[in-house]
């Protein structure tokens, strides 16, 4: 028998084996859950048929919390708890609460006495900071950058005066297609000197963390679209 949790369950980010990102221990965790919090139904199933085949999954109860759900219809989602029974939080990828609505709900839980269990798994924001080379003492997720020209510029002059100020590293994302884009609009807008960890593929086939000044990127061929890809600065 599980203990009654929120148990935070990592999922895969890439075509990667699950033995090769995610523990043992995770999948008999899995297998003891009945009731599943969810952002997107569709990739949850997909993700558990292939840590077990045999998990019976027209079984399972899948509640969805993402971006476009209602505050107020988020405490429900925790009711399997107070029957006793163990609940599972599964992001699109990687750790859920992490840049996640997860987050949501875990505070709630945390509000009510419930016990949370994070569970050991991948996280692209992580694993790119350990391959950049660059500062893991302070650092900063920012999510997306303004889409706006005038705000985004104010906001990359910003993150470059604190990276000079603070030595923070500062990490963000973009959408996939638009990834060759923001890479030549760093190397054109910031500091030369300025270096720029491109890491893409995070656990996949694929993967590459790379890490140059934004003058040699100026005149580097790549082609990161339609990749995940995370981008950190630093000198």
């Amino acid at each position: 028998m599980m203990k009654t949790a929120l148990y935070l369950i990592p999922s895969t980010m890439s075509d990667a084996p699950v033995t090769d990102v995610i523990p043992d221990g995770n999948l008999a965790v899995i297998r003891g859950i009945r009731h599943f919090v969810v952002e997107n139904v569709r990739t949850v199933r997909r993700f558990l048929k292939r840590c077990d085949r045999t998990i019976d999954i027209d079984s399972l109860t899948f509640t969805v919390l993402d971006e476009h759900t209602r505050q107020e219809d988020i405490p429900a989602m925790l009711a399997p708890l107070a029957e006793g029974q163990p609940v599972g939080v599964i992001s699109e990828a990687g750790c859920p609460a992490i840049a996640d609505p997860g987050a949501d709900l875990v505070a709630i839980a945390q509000e009510r006495g419930y016990e949370v269990v994070p569970l050991v798994g991948p996280s692209s924001i992580i694993l790119s900071l350990m391959g950049s080379g660059f500062n893991g003492q302070s650092f900063a997720f920012i999510g997306y950058l303004p889409h706006e020209a005038k705000a985004r510029a104010t906001r990359l002059r910003e993150l470059e005066q604190r990276i000079r100020r603070e030595g923070q590293t500062q990490i963000f994302i973009e959408t996939p297609y638009r990834n060759n884009r923001l890479i030549a609009e760093l190397a054109s807008t910031l500091s030369g000197g300025l270096k720029l960890c491109v890491a893409s593929d995070i656990t996949g086939p694929q993967q590459s963390i790379v890490t140059l000044p934004l003058s040699k990127w100026a005149h580097r061929k790549y082609d990161y679209d339609k990749i995940p890809t995370i981008f950190l600065l630093n000198y």
